[in-house]
């Protein structure tokens, strides 16, 4: 212990008395006052007059102070304090310490924003008593108000929050979400922490036009295992009839090293409109489109190669709407699929793998019109290949078989309700890698030349009347373009006898192995024919359409993009996606993407986050945001001095002209608060379209308020940044 003042006097084992500019020292405890005593009998410390306390980044000023130095309990009257684990703090009439973890204050005040500006805290929690348990992770205020510019916009006879990033159970703060569907909704969600790797959220929804509801969101993670379970229930819809509508996703996944593995994935709606009333419901790629997809595996590793063993059953259900012209034709069922995969290493370099399944194909229920076939089908697939690998090259030929044979409910074309074909293809695969070291732009770089040809040649099989469960045609891309089969799936497989070439060059940081460059170049030949092809019409054209692409972050701060598809039959680009993306600083980015497909569609997006107005972010020397408080303290006295930034992402059809799928919004950050304002547009038909508006205000250091954007701006903005490091952005 280190004392110092003007004037110190004490005795041996006795109390010591620092008077005048005192200050007593232990460890990183600082204590500074008029006049201060410390008794080494029961090691407590007493403080009067202009009352300072630092310690691990807590800051205390007070009138008079009484504490126990080594348990860290005792009273601070009239205290001013911030705690720097949570970057907030207030006054209060008394504030209680009672040890390292916890603290209780008495009429008291709690805001992340400075004290010291006019007019006091832009926002301030206002309490009659606030307990903090660090350990805990609580904060519990009796006879709560809460008071945003001055204006008092919550009153509650006790208050839960947490005070660390931690979870903890109780109420979140309320939500409110509009939509042109179902009116003004408000959602108030109680959130229960059951144990380290389980917790749920239950929340009760009032929808000024549909009535009320309840959703609830189940997660757990186990050693094992892990999944989420949701659910949205509306008993009586007032819009639609009282009918009630409801929704169900479900997801189970076994931890991927295990022998056996488990997965399960469901979406489930109520009905066919479902997906146009709750746009945000639904969680799915193709929300008319909902799966139930089971699935069992068992694999094993061992001198006789690897094993995998697997059954599964997929259902859909079809969300089907009431305009003919914009029904879907649904996907085949698969109830069950049964199979096995083998892939052993053989002598000689040699690999072989081998592939037998059963599946019975089925249609949704209410999807079968009579027209599309049903059936059980039969099939093995089986490779042999003898790759040889060298640092600079690979060459790869491949001997493959396709088996299949049929079982059908109704005839085929011939008649018979039987069929079965096999298709044999020989591939071989060769690629480079070439490198050298050069210099652009001053830069030292390492640059490399990769051409790539790929051989294949399959007989002609006439598959017409064999059944069309699960092929679909491939898209024409780089990847595609070096694979045996146009077709995926198993029931059809294209004739082929071609040769694709193709070479890629890339510029690479050899300190980092970022890729500064990238270009490519691949172009398919036919030596005859192809007659089985995705469209049905045989492809005579010898030179396909050729693929061109490129990259590049050579421009600072710039990133670039661009790939095209060009037919040299017609002379004319058949598809193109141009892509451009500024980022020049933080939370400063815009991107602009093209889309074209000839004869398809035409489409332009713009995205964007950008400061419009104010003094910007306030960030450290590391280019880290600082603390809240320090933010507002260095915005200035006045909550107007805060930063505007335009948040955005605009699709507009050009084809069609007209905008499809927007959000549009504005972000204030004034450093202790941020408010933000989003319009949200999403496309369910041709003429059909639901809007949604979020407002949210950000209390930093205690919780938001209102319907959460974030996920939206993060699934639509490439490169947004939240304003506040917070990694819950879940709606």
């Amino acid at each position: 212990m280190i004392v110092l003042g003007r004037e110190v006097r004490g005795r041996a084992d006795g109390e010591t008395v620092i008077e005048g500019e005192a200050e007593l020292r232990q460890g990183d405890l600082v204590l500074q006052a008029d006049r201060l005593s410390y008794d080494p009998a029961t090691d407590r410390a007493r403080a009067v007059g202009r009352v300072r306390i630092r310690r691990d980044g807590d800051r205390f000023t007070a009138r008079e102070l009484d504490v126990q130095l080594r348990t860290y309990e005792g009273s601070i009257v009239e205290p001013t304090y911030f705690f720097s684990r949570i970057g907030a703090g207030g006054q209060a009439r008394r504030l209680d310490l009672l040890g390292e973890q916890r603290a209780r204050a008495r009429d008291a005040t709690y805001s992340s924003c400075p004290a010291d500006a006019p007019g006091g805290p832009a926002w301030q929690l206002e309490t009659s008593d606030i307990r903090l348990d660090f350990a805990a992770n609580e904060g519990l205020a009796e006879d709560a108000r809460l008071r945003f510019l001055g204006v008092p916009i919550l009153a509650l006879p006790r208050l839960s929050f947490p005070v660390t990033s931690e979870r903890k159970s109780g109420w979140l703060p309320p939500s409110v979400h509009v939509d042109d569907r179902s009116g003004i909704g408000v959602a108030v969600p109680y959130y229960w922490n059951i144990a380290p790797h389980r917790d749920a959220t239950l929340t009760p929804v009032v929808q000024s036009r549909r009535g009320v509801g309840f959703d609830s969101e189940w997660r757990y993670l186990e050693p094992a295992f892990g999944g989420t379970w949701r659910t949205s229930l509306l008993p009586a819809d007032r819009v639609d009839e009282g009918r009630a509508r409801w929704s169900l996703q479900a997801t189970h996944d076994s931890a991927p090293q295990l022998p056996w593995q488990l997965n399960l994935l469901a979406r489930r709606a109520s009905d066919d409109k479902y997906w146009k009333d709750f746009p945000r419901a639904i969680d799915n790629l193709m929300p008319r489109l909902l799966p139930v997809d089971l699935r069992v595996a068992r694999a094993q590793f061992g001198a006789s190669g690897e094993w995998r063993a697997y059954a599964r059953v997929q259902r859909w259900q079809v969300l089907q709407d009431s305009d003919p012209s914009t029904r879907i034709t649904a996907p085949y069922e698969r109830v069950p699929q049964i199979g096995a995969l083998w892939m052993q290493r053989l002598g000689g370099g040699f690999e072989l793998a081998a592939q037998g399944e059963v599946n019975r194909f089925g249609l949704p229920t209410g999807e079968d019109d009579g027209l599309r076939n049903t059936g059980v089908r039969l099939h093995g697939l089986a490779s042999l290949s003898r790759p040889l690998r060298s640092a600079a090259w690979t060459l790869e030929p491949r001997v493959g078989l396709n088996v299949a044979t049929y079982r059908t409910d109704r005839p085929l074309i011939d008649g018979t309700q039987r069929a079965s074909r096999i298709i044999p293809t020989f591939s071989v695969d060769s690629s480079w890698v070439l490198e050298r070291d050069s210099l652009w732009f001053g830069r030292a770089l390492r640059q490399t030349l990769e051409p790539r040809l790929f051989y294949v040649n399959t007989p002609f099989r006439d598959q017409g009347k064999v059944p069309n469960f699960d092929a679909a045609g491939k898209d024409f891309n780089f990847e595609s373009l070096y694979t045996d089969n146009a077709f995926s799936g198993v029931d059809r497989v294209s004739d082929a006898h071609q040769l694709t070439a193709g070479a890629t060059t890339r510029l690479i940081d050899p300190a980092t192995g970022a890729e500064a460059l990238r270009l490519g170049v691949a172009q398919r030949y036919l030596l005859r024919d192809q007659l089985v092809t995705p469209d049905g019409v045989p492809f005579t054209r010898r030179f396909s359409d050729v693929l061109l692409l490129g990259s590049t972050t050579m421009l600072p701060r710039w990133t670039l993009d661009a790939a095209v598809q060009y037919s040299p039959e017609i002379d004319r680009v058949t598809r193109s996606v141009l892509g451009v993306r500024h980022a020049p600083g933080p939370f400063r980015t815009w991107s602009a993407t093209y889309r074209f497909a000839r004869q398809a569609t035409e489409q332009l997006e713009l995205a964007w986050q950008w400061p419009l107005a104010g003094p910007g972010p306030v960030l450290d020397a590391g280019g880290q945001r600082v603390s809240p408080i320090e933010q507002a303290r260095r915005l200035g006295p006045s909550s107007c001095t805060g930063s505007w930034y335009g948040v955005g992402r605009l699709n507009y059809s050009l084809r069609e002209s007209r905008l499809t799928d927007s959000v549009v919004g504005f972000e204030y950050d004034a450093g202790c608060w941020i408010g933000r304002v989003v319009a949200e547009r999403l496309s369910t038909g041709r003429s059909e379209a639901t809007n949604r508006l979020h407002l949210q205000l950000e209390l930093v250091g205690l919780s938001r308020l209102g319907t959460n954007p974030l996920k939206v701006l993060k699934d639509n903005i490439p490169g947004y940044r939240l304003l506040r490091d917070d990694d819950d952005v879940q709606p």
